[in-house]
């Protein structure tokens, strides 16, 4: 469902851009909405080093127009050494970062026009520092919305699962972000003599993540910094924590409904992908969100009674079942409430698997109808039919006699020979809906690391031919199984390209039946309420502010596949090639012309684990005619490795017109500690 643009609003607004001092004097670019009114009211702050004035600008202007007209000041932020604010980058949520923020928030509670009171929300990276900043309890700060978020930055982010490197994010998105972190300040804002200091100034700095990221493949330190789980109490402010089903993020919203207050955290789970719930993308149904946080907001900043608290814990969406697709405009399905987490309506079904032990030796390029890990809405970003994937792993099935309704994280228990000999690998366990004419609808999945399997925080390896039993769970779901269809569990040893293959990994493990098992978080069925006692959730419609009136014009490039499985009889490789999409060409009401491109390809032989590899070129243009500005940024960025590091390689190349101003080649060898 397209959203409602609203035009008019309690309060008449007005917007100003600011630069926001810092200690040590460095200024933060800043975007402010303000409602036209006399009195201070409560600011919100969403902080991103995603470019305010270009990249999130037709998101922002969706919706903080939309909260300052009714009576918030609504405060966007570039992060440091990012878009048109000052100082060198750093790493993500770096405590230079965080500290920034804390000082933003001081700002903003000081300002005439604010009443001391902060709120802050923010998706995906501004979903992370709500809860960092909230974890650091600044005085002003009394609320946040963390929307496709993570409280765990080493298990549930775009690096790590189940203590496996995730090839497919923790490539592609080390690539976005130095592409990302190579984009110029932008002359109309930050000054036609200054911006190309600042640029020059910010390339030296420039080291790509990647590096940082693959020197820690255990859950040491560094990614215990920002994991807000490992101390949820310095978490002060109330938390609205917001997640899809379809988002690699949901779980965080079912750990921090456990694990915070119940009288200041409620959890909200859609259907949808990595997306705000009002923006009307694949999968729906959108909701009316803007609404649901003021709400929030209200309560938590004005002291107003919304009905906000009264409220389940926990909002969810069970899907009905549904054919397998890789997109789907609006999943059917009911909205159910839990006033506790874990919830007193959900029980544990355990089912026993049967049969003889089984050898898995999946292929090594299992894993590539997988679907995209960070689902946009895009129409191949979800999983396809299964059955080819489930040919390439073990399956034990069970049938479905009534209606089956799961919610939460499954949870599987294998007894398992290793036959590696290096004593490494991984197993992956999907879980599957198999309807009467054989279809396969992925539901849900897991992995764990062989290494990791006595916790993520060590590396041990395992004997090979010795036997262990491991337990792990699958990412949270909300699915209805009907009666005739199939529950299939499929095990496989190999996920590429979602988890980069072990070395040795070919041999693939044994596994035996006797004292293993799938046991299911079988929740209460609903009928329809029949009193006004048990009144069913709903939502408004979903609303926004009028649109930026960015143009997307028509090019006379030739549309590639957003993804594209290529496959080499005769050498037995496979390549997926990917177009991300995440935005193409656009033209801002400003004069600014914005291209960028990218393409990121897998590569694997289908036998040799040690073959994996991966690609990613990027190519941004930023375009100003009237000030005769053409800067232009190209990367790339490769991983492949052996059986003992991984070897990477990355290019930056800068032009301002047709001026080389910056080229840079980093080869980095990085031992493999645990991946």
């Amino acid at each position: 469902m397209s959203p409602r643009i609203r035009t008019s609003f309690p309060y008449e607004t007005a917007h100003d851009d600011v630069r926001i001092p810092l200690s040590d004097g460095t200024r933060l670019y800043a975007r402010v909405w303000r409602p036209l009114t006399d009195e201070p009211v409560p600011a919100l702050l969403e902080y991103l080093p995603y470019r305010l004035t270009d990249w999130t600008a037709p998101r922002d202007w969706q919706r903080h127009p939309w909260y300052a007209g009714h009576g918030y000041a609504s405060v966007r932020v570039d992060v440091r050494g990012h878009g048109n604010s000052e100082g060198l980058p750093t790493d993500e949520y770096s405590p230079t970062e965080l500290a920034d923020g804390v000082e933003v928030i001081d700002w903003l509670a000081a300002q005439p026009w604010c009443d001391g009171r902060v709120g802050m929300f923010g998706i995906s990276w501004g979903g992370f520092n709500s809860l960092q900043l909230a974890a650091l309890a600044p005085e002003p700060l009394k609320a946040v919305v963390t929307v496709c978020s993570t409280d765990d930055r080493y298990d549930n982010d775009v690096h790590y699962m189940g203590g496996s490197v995730l090839a497919v994010d923790m490539h592609a998105w080390a690539a976005t972000m130095l592409a990302f972190v190579a984009r110029p300040p932008d002359p109309a804002y930050a000054g036609e003599l200054m911006w190309r200091e600042l640029w020059l100034k910010r390339l030296e700095a420039v080291d790509p993540y990647l590096h940082t990221w693959l020197e820690h493949q255990t859950r040491d330190a560094y990614w215990r910094h920002g994991s807000v789980c490992e101390d949820y109490g310095a978490i002060q402010a109330a938390v609205l924590a917001v997640g899809g089903w379809h988002d690699p993020y949901r779980d965080t919203v079912l750990r921090l409904i456990e694990n915070l207050p119940p009288d200041r955290v409620r959890g909200l789970i859609g259907p949808w992908s990595h997306q705000y719930p009002d923006r009307g993308l694949p999968p729906g149904p959108a909701i009316g969100f803007l609404q649901e946080t003021l709400r929030w907001w209200d309560h938590w900043l004005r002291g107003t009674d919304t009905g906000v608290m009264a409220e389940p814990l926990l909002r969810s969406y069970v899907s009905d079942s549904h054919p397998p697709a890789t997109v789907y405009d609006v999943l059917p399905g009911r909205w159910v409430g839990d006033d506790t987490w874990p919830s007193r309506s959900v029980t544990p079904l355990s089912y026993t698997l049967q049969g003889a032990p089984v050898l898995v030796r999946s292929p090594q390029h299992t894993g590539l109808d997988a679907g995209r890990f960070f689902p946009f809405g895009n129409d191949a970003d979800l999983p396809p039919d299964q059955r080819e994937e489930d040919a390439r792993s073990a399956c034990f099935e069970f049938e479905v006699p009534e209606e089956t309704w799961v919610l939460g994280r499954p949870r599987v228990r294998l007894r398992l020979t290793s036959g590696a000999p290096l004593g490494r690998g991984q197993v992956v366990a999907r879980l599957c809906d198999v309807s009467p004419d054989g279809a396969s609808t992925l539901v849900t999945r897991g992995v764990l690391n062989f290494s990791a399997r006595h916790g993520r925080d060590r590396a041990i390896p395992w004997t090979p031919g010795t036997t262990e039993e491991v337990t792990f769970e699958l990412n949270g779901i909300g699915h209805a199984f009907p009666p005739g269809h199939r529950i299939r569990l499929a095990v496989s040893s190999a996920y590429w390209p979602w988890i980069w293959p072990q070395p040795g990994s070919e041999a693939g493990f044994t596994l035996d039946p006797a004292g293993s098992a799938l046991e299911l978080p079988v929740r209460v069925r609903e009928s329809a309420p029949s009193s006004e006692e048990s009144k069913p959730i709903t939502f408004d419609e979903p609303e926004q502010s009028e649109p930026l009136g960015v143009v997307f014009p028509a090019t006379l490039d030739e549309p590639r596949p957003e993804r594209l499985v290529i496959r080499d009889v005769a050498k037995g490789e496979w390549r997926l090639e990917v177009d991300p999409r995440y935005g193409g060409t656009r033209v801002y009401p400003d004069g600014l012309e914005f291209t960028e491109d990218a393409v990121e390809t897998y590569t694997i032989n289908e036998s040799d684990p040690l073959s994996a590899r991966t690609h990613s070129t990027w190519s941004i243009r930023l375009h100003r005619p009237e000030l005769g500005w053409d800067a232009r940024v190209e990367t790339r960025s490769d991983i492949t490795c052996d059986a003992e590091n991984f070897l990477t390689s990355n290019e930056v190349i800068c032009k301002d017109g047709d001026e080389v101003v910056f080229h840079r080649t980093w080869e980095r060898t990085i031992p493999r500690t645990a991946g």
